[in-house]
């Protein structure tokens, strides 16, 4: 019993700082990016960052500083909204992004690797995309404007979504009375980037192969599923649509990987075997987020 007690705190441990390296990793690689390529072009955008560019530049106040106070109150708006566990998984964005901002424009100073604005655009949208999904992958929060949304959706039911491009809108609005027209075209580009990127890389590595299998031969294909490639297998009943004959339809789930050998395997024991494969966003459960187990 003591030692699962201390398996279980060793694994609790493990996962709070594997939580703690991606989140400071994510917001470490968001201000290098923000640092690198967005400021030098002078690009819009969303977020806590578009908001503190528009004050910036109407009155001169430092964009880290702005995004720190800016952070902090929205901490304490989704303390009191959302609770103390939301607030537990926003903390650490809080301060870290505006801080590591500070400290690369420090070591940095005016670097600049590129002035073209489409390039800066690109790289932009991108590392903002995958410095994002890196904290939201990790269970966590990256504060700021993201709070605002959650918040109207608890009391208003307005989608979470919707209200993220609201608000990146009228942020991107408040940029166009100093903005070029051509930049705010940018600025959107930039947006629609980001926002893809975080879509795509939130499942990657996640994503599998549903495969459902009619076929006479329904049992010997479970068996060498089961047996050669050592993954799980549901029968499920199924009736005939035209005949309403009684049949087994197996449905297993593997990587893209195995998806070639499922179709070899079950050509080989029924060439005329249906099949119907289908890419599924996530599979959690015994086998794929929980360990396999023998009985």
């Amino acid at each position: 019993m003591k030692t699962n007690g201390k398996n279980n705190q060793n694994t609790v441990s493990h996962h709070l700082l594997s939580t703690l390296f991606l989140v400071a990793a994510g917001n470490f690689l968001y201000a290098l990016t923000v640092k690198l390529f967005l400021l030098p072009a002078g690009l819009a955008t969303g977020g806590s960052t578009g908001l503190a560019l528009a004050v910036q530049h109407l009155s001169g106040f430092s964009v880290s500083l702005f995004i720190l106070i800016f952070n902090v109150l929205m901490l304490f708006l989704g303390y009191l909204c959302l609770g103390k566990q939301f607030a537990l998984t926003t903390i650490l964005s809080t301060f870290l992004y505006p801080l590591a901002l500070s400290l690369f424009d420090w070591l940095l100073a005016d670097l600049t690797l590129t002035e073209d604005l489409l390039l800066c655009t690109v790289f932009s949208g991108f590392g903002i995309g995958i410095s994002l999904s890196i904290v939201i992958r990790a269970g966590a929060s990256t504060g700021g404007m993201d709070i605002p949304p959650l918040v109207l959706n608890k009391y208003f039911k307005l989608p979470v979504s919707m209200g993220l491009y609201l608000f990146d809108v009228l942020i991107l609005l408040a940029q166009a009375f100093f903005h070029a027209p051509e930049e705010i075209l940018y600025g959107i580009l930039l947006v629609l980037i980001y926002t893809v990127v975080i879509d795509k890389m939130l499942f990657i590595g996640a994503s599998k192969i549903e495969i459902k299998i009619i076929s006479e031969r329904s049992d010997d294909i479970r068996e060498e599923i089961l047996q050669q490639l050592d993954r799980g297998v549901t029968m499920l009943s199924g009736e005939g649509g035209y005949l309403h004959f009684s049949t087994q339809i197996i449905m297993t789930v593997v990587s893209g990987r195995e998806l070639p050998k499922v179709e070899k395997l079950a050509r080989s024991i029924d060439p005329e075997c249906f099949m119907v494969i289908t890419r599924v966003n996530e599979v959690s459960g015994r086998g794929f987020s929980l360990k396999k187990e023998y009985k």
